[in-house]
């Protein structure tokens, strides 16, 4: 890039022809050549507009030659000169275009910026004991993660995902704590910004945030800034150039109109053909209606397009949106419900041993019963001997 400045600025200062031999012939500058910078010929680059500011564009690739400039506007109309305007208006209108979804985004920022937070700020207190509740379900967590470890090494695999489950509840609770104490602390730094910053609005040129009533030296400093001034003159550049295109379709319409007319006139008269030439004049006027409400149709057909397109991404990503917590609340019943079937299914295993244990006890009774039984006559015959 610095190398192109340079030599833009010893061509300025030597000539373009600074490197040639003195016996070596000296090509005719011709404006139709791909050196030389189309939007500079038309009417200025756009890349001289916003030196050194956050919209840089670079330092231009191509030529800028005042000669050959003089020689495109002396030019007569052509198919490649019109080209050359149509590029033109398509840069700006592309550079249009995005500082205008810069305005957009920087109005919405600022409608974010003046909405009230959502709730009160916590207190003190109640931070603290909220700290102090994600600390012990941290411990808690890090505990059954460890159990979950041993039972599944031991192979108890049942045992090792219910505990998984309950990690993952204790998880969940841990995130709203933590989601909580954040959106609290947003609040009042939302609050704090509020009262200690000036309230503030985007440029509709340039798209740079502005302080309302701020002094009158600023607020020119910023109007004759590059990137004010330089928005300024692309807006006004597209604005003219379009209104001039559409006078000179206008002016070509009517040249034909008179054309015809002339056309008409003098290939014969009489009270026929003066009518059959208003007919067709009427006709040639409902077409050109016709085109002008077509056009408005599209346009107008365009613009519903992009609004539909704009309301059919925000319904899609409202849906989303929707579908997932559907689903989640889905896939937290699903586990509800299948944490208390496991739990009936271990208070089932719970009365089993139970039972087991009581019939064993019995048989433990049975047999000492028994046992007794017998040695109680073996102890008289050894007392009456």
């Amino acid at each position: 890039m610095a190398v192109l400045a340079a030599a833009q600025l010893l061509d300025e200062l030597m000539g373009r022809h600074r490197n040639t031999n003195p016996n070596e012939k000296i090509k005719k500058p011709n404006w139709e050549d791909p050196e030389y910078c189309k939007y500079y010929m038309v009417k200025f680059c756009p890349h001289d507009l916003f030196v050194n500011t956050r919209a840089d564009l670079g330092a231009c690739p191509k030529v800028h030659d005042d000669e050959v400039k003089e020689l495109f506007e002396k030019a007569e109309a052509s198919y490649k000169k019109a080209q050359y305007v149509e590029e033109f208006l398509r840069f700006c209108r592309h550079m249009i275009s995005d500082v205008e979804r810069k305005i957009q985004k920087g109005k919405q920022r600022l409608e974010l910026m003046n909405s009230k937070p959502e709730g009160p700020p916590m207190t003190q207190a109640q931070t603290e004991k909220n700290m102090e509740q994600v600390k012990l379900l941290s411990e808690k967590i890090s505990a059954l993660v460890r159990e979950a470890e041993e039972a599944g090494t031991c192979g108890n695999v049942e045992q090792a995902q219910g505990l998984m489950k309950l990690c993952d509840r204790l998880k969940e609770e841990k995130e709203q704590l933590l989601k909580q104490q954040e959106n609290s602390h947003w609040s009042m730094t939302a609050e704090l910004a509020a009262a200690q910053e000036k309230q503030m609005e985007v440029c509709p040129v340039c798209g740079a945030f502005l302080i309302v009533g701020d002094a009158q030296q600023r607020i020119d400093d910023h109007l004759s800034g590059k990137q004010h001034v330089g928005y300024f003159k692309l807006r006004q550049a597209y604005e003219e150039m379009n209104e001039a295109r559409e006078k000179e379709q206008q002016e070509k319409e009517r040249r034909r109109r008179e054309e015809r007319d002339r056309e008409r006139s003098i290939r014969g008269g009489g009270l026929g053909s003066d009518r059959r030439d208003r007919e067709r004049m009427e006709r040639d006027r409902e077409r050109d209606r016709e085109r002008d409400k077509d056009r408005d149709k599209d346009k107008d057909k365009e613009k519903e397009k992009d609004r539909d397109r704009h309301r059919s991404s925000r319904d899609e990503r409202s849906g989303r949106h929707e579908e997932r917590d559907r689903d989640r609340e889905r896939d937290r019943e699903r586990e509800r419900d299948r944490d208390k079937d496991r739990e009936r299914e271990r208070d089932k295993e719970r009365e089993r041993d139970r039972d087991k244990d009581r019939d064993r006890e019995r048989d433990r009774k049975h047999r000492r019963e028994r046992r007794n039984s017998h040695e109680r006559p073996r102890r008289r015959s050894r007392e009456r001997h």
